[in-house]
């Protein structure tokens, strides 16, 4: 059982950047592909950006170029930097970790961004 605990949330003004975290139960060094989800009131969650065990990462078109999803090993942690955040940010984003088969999910943290 993978355990995942996201951290960094927060209110942030448009324009401005935030850093969450996601610290994980075990070590993420053989976990095939971890990744960052967001949901908006009203949408399905969608997927923002993920890394595999080979550091090759994935983002969706509305974060690219603003958001960088990265990895320490050593820390067991996956870390999604966001910069020049939108209103259109706002959501709930949950860490996920693919491990064989296997997805699982953190509890999410939310991120509130103002303009």
């Amino acid at each position: 059982q993978v355990q995942l605990v996201e951290s960094g949330g927060g209110l942030g003004q448009a324009g401005g950047s935030l850093r969450l975290s996601c610290a994980v139960s075990t070590s993420i060094f053989s976990i095939r592909r971890m990744g960052w989800y967001r949901q908006a009131p009203g949408k399905q969650r969608e997927l923002v950006a993920s890394i595999t065990s080979a550091d090759s990462t994935n983002y969706a078109d509305s974060v690219k170029g603003r958001f960088t999803i990265s990895r320490d090993n050593a820390k067991n942690t996956v870390y999604l930097q966001m910069n020049s955040l939108k209103p259109e940010d706002t959501a709930v984003y949950y860490c996920a970790a693919f491990q064989r088969l296997d997805i699982y999910w953190g509890r999410g943290t939310q991120v509130t961004v103002s303009s």
